[in-house]
């Protein structure tokens, strides 16, 4: 495979950062990776350590983003919560079908859900659609939360009070959960096989346990007993404004509204298996993943 493949994201945030896993994992087979990244700075410096080749700038900038893509026949695409994915999504898509790109791997959400549960979600549902009307390959991973938005919702507070304090109602509303190391493990697989996929849509759930399953698995593996003790919509949101954005807000707010009241099913005939399928291996589970972020919790007391 000798024309580079794009990763957008690649430099990685706080939670998930799937775009710099992916980028890892396609350095580790050998292949050729151009990072676009936001800015120049110590992360993007370790991306050229690790020899990538790294474009900054905005994926809301048209010129830049074409720019980054030329020359380019695979890409991974992954957009921050937060303002912008519709406008990003379309100057992308623009540029790939301008570049002749063949795959475009797109992390989205869930769409097993009408109305879609959030505005965000309606977003990546529009976002989807724009991919397919570029005709750039695209193959979409629809997503639930992540095992790690778990570890940065709830981190802080079971290290100081071995509490969990959420709006997620009485502890019988079931989430939907999975790794993002899988979620990367399959974008790297999509972006690493010989040919283009013929399934386009890969839904990557790897758990679906209620809250009170999420506190005794957590409770569990740090040998300690962990309460949840259920708040208000509005006390979250007030606790959490000066550290999530608006969007993310709104986002997260409308899911714990769609959880609480879904009565999704515990779990289904998909549960893991396209991971399974296209990575050849299992699915982390949430209590693997709590052990290896014991840590973050406050350790095993």
């Amino acid at each position: 495979m000798s024309a580079p493949i794009l990763v957008t994201g690649a430099a990685g945030g706080r939670q998930g950062s799937t775009g710099n896993r992916v980028l890892q994992l396609l350095i580790e087979h050998g292949v050729q990776v151009r990072a676009l990244v936001h800015r120049v700075d110590e992360r993007s410096e370790r991306l050229r350590d690790l020899g990538a080749e790294v474009v900054a700038g905005d994926l809301l900038d048209p010129d830049l983003v074409r720019q980054a893509i030329q020359g380019v026949k695979r890409a991974y695409f992954t957009f921050p919560v937060d303002d912008g994915l519709l406008e990003a999504t379309t100057i992308f898509a623009q540029a790939a079908r301008e570049a002749g790109t063949e795959l475009v791997v797109n992390m989205s959400q869930l769409q097993d859900t009408s109305p879609a549960p959030s505005f965000r979600n309606l977003q990546h549902r529009l976002a989807d659609q724009i991919f397919d009307w570029a005709q750039v390959g695209a193959v979409h991973l629809s997503a639930p939360p992540f095992f790690e938005n778990v570890r940065a919702l709830i981190g802080r507070t079971v290290s100081e009070q071995d509490t969990i304090f959420l709006p997620w109602g009485e502890g019988d509303a079931v989430f939907p959960l999975v790794g993002a190391e899988d979620c990367a493990q399959m974008a790297a697989a999509l972006l690493l096989a010989p040919g283009t996929p013929d399934q386009k849509r890969y839904n990557l759930i790897s758990e679906t346990p209620t809250v009170n399953e999420i506190v005794n698995t957590l409770s569990s593996v740090l040998k300690r007993p962990i309460k949840y003790i259920p708040i208000t919509d509005e006390r979250w949101v007030e606790a959490v404004k000066e550290r999530i954005n608006p969007h993310a807000v709104d986002h997260l707010s409308s899911l714990w509204r769609y959880f609480r009241s879904a009565g999704r099913p515990k779990a289904g005939p998909e549960i893991g298996e396209p991971i399974q399928r296209v990575t050849r291996q299992q699915p982390q589970t949430l209590e693997e993943f709590f052990r290896l972020n014991a840590a973050a919790f406050g350790g095993v007391r």
